[in-house]
């Protein structure tokens, strides 16, 4: 898979976890990528393994859009 299909992949999901109304609570940075913990008031957290640099620029963005 390219790295740009695997960002596509990633994006979605970030995008998915955002439209079902999860917000970013953390971001856990490493050599891997990044573990982005979302929560929601309803439901319970969940941890996206983010390691393209383009999907951590997207939910980067995300985080300073509020």
């Amino acid at each position: 898979m390219s790295e740009y299909q695997e960002f596509l992949g990633e994006r979605d999901k970030i995008d998915y976890l955002i439209q079902e109304g999860y917000t970013i609570e953390k971001v856990s940075e490493n050599l891997s990528g990044a573990f982005v913990l979302f929560s929601h008031p309803e439901k319970e957290k969940t941890t996206l393994h983010v390691k393209t640099a383009n999907a951590r620029k997207y939910f980067s963005n995300l985080l300073i859009q509020g």
